[in-house]
């Protein structure tokens, strides 16, 4: 395998830390950036001293920002562009700072890799970019007749669809993530990590509706295989993806089966405690994992196992009231 110097956006992130932790492993070097706006400088412990890893505190929206670090970094030859901002709440308080962080930053840092000769784009996508999706499973091209409903997903499908056109590099449009180091008290967080938290804490669940809205749940450790894939940095080093591609299990949860899961692996009372429906939430999501799975990927983790190391992980990170994580 050949070593490569690869660029981390969003390295201090749920999936960045993660992303940047398997790259060092495999032994490739890593030049991370992250400005800390939902990133955390403790997603960096287990590699800031790694003399492969060289961090800059910075934000992808500064110009000329790529030119800098190509310029201390003459190898650097992969991208993974993770920085974004992440809640789409917040993206509907703040679309002209959402557009320019997800879409224009994006479309600066595309520009400028063709520019400098840099092999691989890749571009951390998302489901939001397909709106209210009512054919199942999802298909890439349905995003192309959607409408987005927040800034977040259309600033999302601006710049997946502007490397599809491209054609340089790749978007990779993940599902629902979870895993370790998801930050259950952040706005931002997903529903496994506050099921989670209310699981850890023996506390009861709390679900929004029927709990009859399904998701395609899929952990972290199958998403960074995803990014090895799509950049060529895999075992089988099949070379770099173009286009845009669908990432999860091509599987759906209830989300009130994914609370009873996690009230039987911990503490929680078996009681869920229901809320009303909120508004705007999608009934059904789950990927069509076709496309993708012609490169090599499948994902590997189950959901229980998925839930129970990040239950795991929780309980060694995090001093509750209640530690009781059933085997």
């Amino acid at each position: 395998m050949v070593k490569k110097t690869c660029l981390v956006t969003g390295c201090a992130g749920f999936v960045g830390s993660h992303l940047t932790d398997a790259l060092l492993r495999a032994g490739h070097n890593v030049v991370g950036v992250d400005n800390f706006f939902t990133g955390y400088e403790h997603n960096l412990a287990g590699f800031r001293n790694n003399p492969g890893f060289e961090f800059h505190k910075a934000s992808i929206t500064d110009k000329g920002l790529l030119e800098q670090l190509k310029g201390k970094h003459p190898d650097l030859d992969v991208i993974f562009q993770l920085a974004a901002i992440v809640s789409v709440p917040y993206s509907v308080e703040h679309p002209q700072l959402t557009m320019e962080v997800n879409y224009e930053a994006s479309e600066r840092m595309l520009s400028s890799a063709q520019r400098l000769g840099i092999s691989t784009f890749v571009f951390a996508g998302s489901a939001a970019e397909y709106g209210d999706e009512s054919r199942l499973p999802v298909l890439e091209e349905y995003a192309d007749q959607a409408t987005q409903l927040s800034p977040y997903g259309v600033a999302k499908f601006k710049s997946s669809a502007l490397i599809r056109n491209s054609g340089f590099g790749c978007s990779l449009r993940f599902f629902n993530i979870f895993g370790p180091r998801q930050d259950p008290t952040s706005q931002y967080s997903g529903v496994i990590s506050k099921f989670v938290d209310l699981g850890m804490a023996c506390k009861k669940m709390v679900v929004y509706g029927d709990g009859k809205q399904t998701r395609d749940f899929i952990y972290v450790d199958d998403v960074v295989t995803s990014y090895l894939i799509a950049a060529g940095l895999d075992a089988n080093g099949r070379g770099p993806l173009k286009g845009i591609f669908n990432v999860g299990t091509g599987k759906c949860t209830s989300v009130l089966e994914l609370a009873e899961t996690v009230a039987d692996l911990t503490c929680a009372p078996k009681e869920i405690e229901f809320r009303p429906e909120r508004a705007g939430d999608i009934k059904h999501s789950y990927a069509d994992v076709s496309k993708i799975s012609r490169s090599g990927f499948k994902a590997e983790v189950t959901f229980e196992g998925g839930l129970s190391r990040t239950l795991s992980w929780a309980a060694e990170n995090k001093t509750w009231k209640c530690l009781c994580v059933i085997n």
